[in-house]
């Protein structure tokens, strides 16, 4: 398999710069244009967005924001999710071996995120069905509000958008419900991927509490310094997930070749 190269945008610089959404997709069509004709390796680009909210192709009405909050349809998989400061966003552009696996795909970000929080002492772990890195919460019967709360939240007129801070996605741990550190959603055109992974790592995780994220609706979300108790940041992140895509993507264990923009 081929080197993995790596393209930090805006997260050299003294202060972050936050990528928009629009540009960093843009970016991301030119790269898979150039894989495609084998004129570049394997690139990932990492990045930081301003806040926003992108919605996957099986996106619903009901799981947008209620306050008409601008949202941006993307031809990634998956469903409605946050982006914005504190999270790291990986588009790891990369051409598939023969037959195309989207499935191995998907496990292998999963694998490098889950050594990545690993490295900081979080024992995250993956949940059958839905993809992504989590970390469990409690049997329901153990849970605040137990059976009463598990009930109410499969009602299928139960909406978490109205229904206040008890239910917000952004208090899961709270309520010792599972919640989800890292979120993917990818596309796979001509045999090389697009999209990626987003790993909250210190973002202020309430921006997900004005929609339904991932459509999930009796689970939550939350970042790795909120699971550990301690500030992580970003720039501590950024190295040690090259690492890991670096071993995971190529299978070769090289050092990631990094550059930035």
């Amino acid at each position: 398999m081929s080197e993995l190269r790596f393209v930090r945008m805006g997260l050299e610089s003294a202060e972050t710069a936050y990528t928009p959404y629009l540009d960093a997709w843009e970016e991301q069509r030119q790269v898979h244009a150039a894989r495609v004709a084998d004129e570049i390796p394997d690139t990932c680009l990492l990045l930081e967005h301003p806040p926003t909210y992108t919605a996957g192709r099986r996106t619903e009405e009901s799981e947008r924001p209620l306050d008409g909050t601008p949202v941006i349809d993307v031809d990634r998989g998956g469903k409605i999710t946050w982006h914005g400061p504190g999270q790291l966003v990986g588009y790891p552009i990369v051409r598939l071996p023969s037959p195309v696996d989207v499935i191995a795909h998907v496990r292998n970000l999963e694998e490098a995120l889950l050594r990545t929080c690993a490295e900081f002492g979080l024992e995250a772990t993956r949940v059958e069905g839905r993809s992504g890195v989590w970390m469990l919460g409690d049997p329901v019967e153990k849970r605040p509000g137990g059976l009463t709360l598990e009930l109410e939240r499969t009602d299928p007129l139960f909406d978490p958008r109205l229904a206040g801070p008890e239910y917000a996605p952004s208090n899961a741990g709270q309520r010792h419900e599972d919640r989800k550190l890292a979120a993917i959603g990818v596309r796979i055109a001509k045999g090389v991927t697009m999209h990626g992974f987003a790993l909250n790592v210190n973002s202020d995780t309430t921006g997900f509490d004005r929609i339904v994220p991932c459509g999930i609706r009796d689970a939550g979300v939350a970042s790795l310094s909120g699971e550990l108790g301690r500030e992580v940041t970003v720039r501590e992140v950024l190295p040690v997930l090259e690492c890991h895509l670096a071993e995971v993507l190529t299978g070769l264990g090289a050092p990631p070749l990094s550059t930035a923009v």
